[in-house]
Parts: structure tokens; sequence; C-alpha cells
């Protein structure tokens, strides 16, 4: 275990600067996913106990329960359905505009960091191949100085390794990022669904 945490440190160590940004720029990037990860939990998005109230509510049945469930609910569906409740009294369009308005606030929390991954999936492969010519303009000005030839051939190795993880950084970011916005994507269509089936059960067949 030591060995492997030695050469890595060493794997690192002689990609310099560039390469340490790198190394920066993944831990970055790995703790916004597992963030997300975390954050984006249907149960935490979605409590069951809320969702069921929803489901089971008749038209004209009270909502004082729901009300209770919906303002104790610290969830992106708590929220929008408690905007939809305090505003039943406004004209059925209004009340749409103020939760659509809560959604788009709702959705901006969900995607928190997602840019980071984003710009990673760009940065990454620059700060690779910077890196990597870096690394061969030292190396061509020392075989200008007569450099030992197996030396240069680990040279040139070495330098095309910041090429190869920041391609491998950036194709984590990309897929991560990809899958992510998905998720929020398919998560903000259920939740607005939610909240025009609320509308539906209280406002009736109003326009």
């Amino acid at each position: 275990m030591t060995q492997a945490l030695h050469a890595a440190f060493e794997f690192f160590a002689r990609g310099g600067l560039f390469m340490a940004l790198l190394l920066v720029l993944s831990i970055a990037a790995l703790a916004v996913i597992l963030f997300r990860a975390a954050a984006l939990r249907v149960n935490l998005i979605f409590p069951r106990d809320l969702e069921t109230a929803v489901e089971a509510l008749q038209p004209g049945e009270s909502l004082e329960n729901l009300v209770f469930l919906a303002k104790s609910s610290p969830t992106p569906l708590g929220r929008i359905l408690s905007v939809c409740l305090e505003h039943l009294r406004w004209p059925r369009q209004e009340n749409v505009e103020a939760v659509q308005m809560r959604a788009r606030h709702e959705i901006v929390r969900m995607e928190s960091g997602l840019v980071l991954l984003e710009v990673a999936t760009g940065i990454a492969p620059l700060l690779g191949l910077l890196g990597t010519l870096s690394g061969l303009v030292g190396i061509f000005s020392n075989i200008g100085e007569g450099g030992d030839p197996a030396a240069v051939a680990r040279g040139i190795s070495e330098a095309l390794n910041t090429t190869i993880v920041g391609l491998a950084v950036a194709v984590v970011c990309l897929v991560a990022y990809n899958y992510f916005q998905r998720k929020v994507e398919t998560m903000a269509v259920s939740l607005e669904g939610a909240a025009a089936d609320l509308m539906a059960k209280c406002y009736g067949a109003e326009g």
C-alpha cells in the first residue's frame, strides 16, 4: 500500500505544475460528483409521505394535513407544494406562474456544482496538452545539449502522462455532468407534474 502511494506521488510529482493543477481539478470534480450523488437521491427530492398525501387527496377535502406536511418538508417537492398551497386564493394562472418560479429556483439548487464539471470537461484536456508541450520543450532542449537518449525517451513518456490524465479527467466529468443534468431534468418534470396534479384537485376544471 505504501509503495502504491509512493508511486502515485512520484507519478504526479514528475508531471510538474500542470499535473498538479489536474490533480486539484480532479479532486474538486470528485467532490462535486459525490455531493450531487448524495443530494439528488429520490427520497431527498420526493419524500414518500408527501407524494402519498397528494395522490390520496380528493377534491374538496381538507388541505390542513397536506399543508403541514409540505411546510415541514425541507425538500424541493415540499417547497414547491407550499407555494402552490399558499396561493390557492389567487387565480389559477397566477398560481401556476408562482409555482414555475419556485421550480426554477429549485432546479438551480439541484444543479449546484455542475458548472464545475462542465468547465473541467473543457479545460482538463487543455491542461494536459499544455503540460505535455511544456515537458517536451524541456526534453528537446536537453537533446540539443547532447542528453542521454534513454533519459529523453523516459522524459517524453512522462510528459505524455499529463495528456492522458487530462483526457481521463475530462471523460469522467463529461459522463457525470450528462448523468446529473439528465437526472435534474427528469426530476424537474416530476416536480412540476406533482404541482399540476395538486392544482387540478384544488381548482378543479377552472381555467
